[in-house]
């Protein structure tokens, strides 16, 4: 038997803390302020310690009745999405993807029509986070894309998605008329992607330059910080994998291109469980993504 309270109680507890109000939880529950209340307090008696402070007209969570609530929401969510699996047509397929939230925004997503096209029969679920996933207990997700680095253990197989090149990126209004680009890349305005494992200071090193001791721009998502290069904001040293559309249409330059030596990394990796791989929606999707590469 698990280790965990009547799911009645939670369901109650759920409710009540989403919504802020024993009363509203009764209404969306079909029972009674008082049966809600009940429910609550059984609960609280199960962990020892109080969820909820409660007032006149209103009940407020403690630390402990937050954390528990934002799990169980999260748990919810997933089994709510299970539930809707099942009521697929027989031949349908749910196929989870979590992934790094840039590499998600910037090149899967603009993808994912033509996979959905060739592969009508998949449903893809997408879900975002920043730290790598590891498949062996998070169950729910079938494919893992991480940046920097991936959960390596027993029963995971891990497959690198190719170099990649680490390049200054600017807008073309920056593109300097009269002088060089070594005396715009001196006096520019760079920009920082805070999760990035490479930096301002490993390229400039490698391209036997002094790093400027001036202040930077900075952003916690590789996305952003190609916006704000868009929008001229600075130099933004980022994967051309995510800058693709942008420099396709003319939004971004590489700068110096000719003269500045690239980093080249192997930054993002695919995760698949290793009993799982042959798996017809993982498969699938597993050929489709490389063949993308």
């Amino acid at each position: 038997m698990r280790k965990i309270p009547n799911f009645v109680l939670l369901r109650a507890f759920e409710a009540a803390a989403r919504l802020q109000s024993f009363s509203l939880a009764a209404h969306e529950l079909h029972l009674t302020p008082s049966a809600i209340s009940h429910q609550v307090r059984e609960l609280e008696v199960f962990f020892g310690r109080a969820l909820f402070v409660r007032s006149h007209r209103r009940v407020d969570l403690t630390p402990e009745g937050r954390r528990l609530a934002e799990s169980l929401g999260r748990v919810l969510d997933a089994l709510e999405s299970a539930c809707g699996e099942v009521r697929l047509a027989p031949s349908g397929q749910v196929l989870s993807v979590h992934c790094a939230p840039s590499f998600a925004v910037k090149w899967l997503g603009p993808r994912l029509p033509d996979f959905m096209a060739a592969q009508p029969g998949i449903t893809i679920r997408l879900s975002t986070g920043a730290e790598p996933m590891d498949l062996t207990t998070a169950r729910e997700v079938d494919v893992a894309i991480s940046y920097g680095q991936a959960v390596r253990r027993p029963g995971i197989e891990v497959t690198g998605l190719g170099p990649e090149d680490i390049v200054p990126l600017c807008s073309p209004r920056l593109r300097p008329r009269g002088g060089s680009w070594k005396a715009l890349m001196a006096g520019a305005t760079l920009i920082d992607s805070q999760l990035s494992d490479i930096t301002w200071r490993d390229w400039f090193a490698l391209n036997g330059l002094p790093l400027p001791e001036r202040p930077r721009q900075s952003f916690d998502r590789g996305a952003l910080s190609i916006s704000a290069a868009v929008d001229g904001m600075g130099v933004a040293l980022e994967t051309a994998r995510f800058a693709e559309r942008e420099l396709a249409r003319g939004d971004l330059v590489e700068v110096g291109r000719s003269v500045f030596q690239r980093i080249r990394r192997e930054v993002h990796f695919l995760s698949v469980r290793s009993n799982e791989r042959q798996r017809d929606k993982i498969a699938r999707f597993r050929q489709w993504l490389l063949g993308q590469l």
